[in-house]
């Protein structure tokens, strides 16, 4: 079967797909650190602004482009949670508890999903970085196959006739490195990022249960 495809063929087709991998590489590459570091950016805005505020009360009063980011959501999914508890405290079986262990399991939920947010794409990056060399030896591979094939029908061993088939058959292992070593530096980059963030985010969510409890006992 494969007998009846040029070498040709196999070698472009396996580059197509590499040329595909890459700029999907670097469209992720590109938008995971814009939004990894736009996220840390605005974190640390909103955290100077929310630490300056007089109460919780005060946290709608923050303008629009200083209340974004992780921090931010966390913040407000707090806020309106206690509003709801103070409302519905013993009316509501979803706020009957230890307001303590209600109100981490409400921020633990939002920050997991700010975190799957912050995921986004690096399965992807991590699979083209690990797939990409073998796609191009699997090219590599048939086409030297298909270079024997005709170097044996020629009759003809000399350099000129079997360095050539066999060179462009190398592209192919090569151009997967190429596109592998990009996608594994990015990821690596992406994910050392989504630690130091992830650890902010833990942070900022300790910090917050301890003003937003004590706020909310001396409303109470």
């Amino acid at each position: 079967m494969l007998d009846n495809i040029s070498p040709q063929i196999i070698i472009d087709g396996t580059l197509y797909t590499l040329i595909f991998f890459s700029v999907v590489t670097w469209t992720l590459i590109l938008f995971k650190s814009w939004q990894l570091i736009n996220n840390q950016r605005c974190n640390a805005r909103f955290e100077e602004a929310f630490w300056a505020l007089g109460s919780l009360n005060q946290l709608s009063t923050l303008p629009d482009n200083v209340a974004l980011g992780s921090d931010a959501r966390l913040a407000y999914i707090g806020t309106t949670w206690l509003k709801e508890h103070k409302e519905a405290a013993g009316k509501q079986l979803k706020h009957a508890g230890d307001i303590n262990e209600l109100l981490e399991q409400q921020l633990r939920v939002q920050l997991q999903k700010e975190q799957h947010s912050l995921e986004f794409g690096l399965t992807l990056l991590a699979s083209i970085g690990s797939t990409s060399p073998f796609v191009g030896l699997f090219g590599t591979v048939l086409g030297i196959m298909h270079a024997m094939h005709d170097i044996t029908a020629s009759g003809s061993t000399s350099l000129d006739v079997v360095a050539g088939p066999i060179g462009d058959a190398l592209i192919a292992t090569a151009f997967g490195i190429a596109v592998a070593v990009p996608a594994v530096l990015g990821y690596n980059f992406a994910l050392r990022q989504l630690k130091i963030q992830r650890a902010t985010m833990e942070n900022f969510v300790a910090s917050f249960m301890t003003a937003a409890l004590n706020n909310h006992n001396t409303q109470g």
